[in-house]
């Protein structure tokens, strides 16, 4: 029995766990004088029950599970033959590998080896003997804490306070979850971008012209040393981002502006959701449109008139980065152009104002805070897209504004340098750390730009 199959059992435990608790309270009630004398609601002695049922079972699971794989691996290890068992850690760890992949059935190089097949049978009596005694230990202590909790069902029981309380708790814990992996992800980028600004220093990193990461793999391979400055590559990745917002501000605004003030309820029943549709279509099919049409016909029309634009070009990701983005500034223009009441438009109107005059003068100026964080949130998708740049802009790191040329960013660096066969902790790859710390700070600092725009000017409505 996988795991898979006891959190599906856990589940249908806890489910008839609830059930029994429920009834389990109607039936007290009925004999002390009706649900009225119960301190909670039914349903939350029912709760309560299923919490019991699912919280110290799971608790269990999720350690067992963890701990599993490692204790077997011990216990195998232990009953192979000295030759193997004295094997430096790195080919040990090829010998266990070959003994998983004869579990699973997979063919392993090298010819058959009668021990790798006992320590796999082996393997695979420890597995099938661990997941029959997890699923006995989960049964057992959901039934048990079922049976305990039915006996301590009385009218006086504080079910709900019970339950609120365990919620509560679980908040806090997915709250607490959240914070600590934010703060576990730039903890991890910063410790490797240390290392990476001891072997470069950080002004050539941050103020260099130059970007060529490609530096030799091995101490006796002959490779150029590299060059780490990062301009080139925030050029780019302004470049394609400031395109993309051209295309997107006006066009996501102007949108927001009819479906808010101009269309009729059936008409934005209909093309809101169209419009957002955009907002579902993978990037990697942006990245094709972008590649095999979009760039193709820049490329034509720029020889028509004797332009020479490059097959990869700034312009052709902007403008694909631009579609993407525009149900992104759309839908965050359209709330907040919603959100201005209906009163100060009617008290512009009975003045003598236009339609058009109102939205100019009232409605955006009333919204133009939201709009212009909505507009910097805009900016910080349109920095970290990837697949878009990958595709239609290319990987060369040229230091230009011209969008007709071929550019790179920051996100397609940092891919770039993290695939291939190179030590992880050679500059090249420990460049991608140092990329994506800067990436983070010019995010971090456009969404604090964002957030005070909006609190500052933000108007107060009744």
């Amino acid at each position: 029995m996988t795991p898979i199959h006891v959190m599906i059992i856990l589940l249908l435990l806890s489910t008839a766990g609830y059930y029994l608790g429920r009834r389990r309270a109607l039936a007290v009630a009925e004999r002390t004088g009706g649900p009225k004398v119960l301190h909670s609601r039914p349903v939350y002695y029912g709760a309560l029950t299923a919490l019991w049922c699912a919280v110290p079972a799971l608790f269990i699971f999720s350690f067992w599970v963890v701990c599993e794989s490692t204790v077997i691996t011990d216990m195998v290890l232990s009953k192979l033959p000295e030759s193997i068992q004295s094997l430096p850690a790195d080919r040990l760890n090829l010998v266990m590998n070959d003994i998983k992949n004869l579990v699973n059935g997979n063919i392993v190089s090298g010819e058959e080896n009668a021990d790798l097949q006992a320590a796999a049978d082996y393997y695979q009596y420890l597995r099938s003997l661990s997941q029959g005694a997890l699923f006995v230990l989960v049964a057992v202590i959901c039934i048990g804490a079922v049976s305990i909790l039915q006996n301590r069902i009385r009218p006086e029981l504080r079910a709900r306070n019970h339950v609120e309380r365990v919620v509560y708790y679980m908040l806090i814990a997915c709250s607490v979850l959240a914070i600590f992996t934010t703060i576990g992800i730039v903890l991890s980028v910063l410790y490797e971008s240390i290392r990476f600004f001891k072997i470069i220093p950080v002004q050539d990193f941050l103020f260099g012209l130059k970007w060529s990461p490609q530096t030799a793999i091995r101490a006796d391979q002959v490779g150029s040393s590299g060059a780490f400055g990062a301009i080139p590559v925030f050029i780019g990745t302004l470049l394609v981002s400031a395109i993309a917002m051209i295309v997107a501000v006006p066009v996501g605004l102007m949108s927001a502006i009819y479906l808010s003030e101009y269309a009729n309820r059936k008409f934005r029943a209909y093309a809101k959701p169209l419009l957002e549709i955009l907002a579902g279509i993978p990037t990697v099919v942006y990245g094709f449109f972008a590649a095999l049409v979009v760039a193709p016909v820049i490329r034509g029309s720029g020889a028509l008139i004797g332009l020479d634009i490059s097959s990869e070009s700034a312009m052709a990701a902007g403008l694909v980065m631009g579609v993407m983005i525009i149900p992104f500034v759309s839908s965050l223009s359209d709330d907040v152009i919603n959100a201005v009441p209906q009163s100060i438009r009617d008290g512009a109107l009975s003045l003598g104002s236009t339609q058009s005059e109102t939205i100019r003068h009232i409605v955006l100026p009333a919204a133009l805070p939201g709009i212009v964080g909505g507009v910097l949130l805009a900016v910080s998708r349109a920095i970290g897209e990837t697949m878009i740049v990958v595709m239609a802009a290319g990987l060369s790191a040229n230091l230009t504004l011209n969008p007709l040329k071929t550019v790179t960013t920051v996100t397609v660096q940092i891919v770039t340098l993290l695939v291939g066969d190179q030590e992880f902790d050679s500059p090249k790859t420990l460049a991608a750390f140092a990329l994506g710390l800067l990436l983070f700070v010019v995010t971090l600092i456009l969404n604090v730009i964002a957030l005070y725009v909006v609190r500052k000017y933000r108007e107060q409505y009744e």
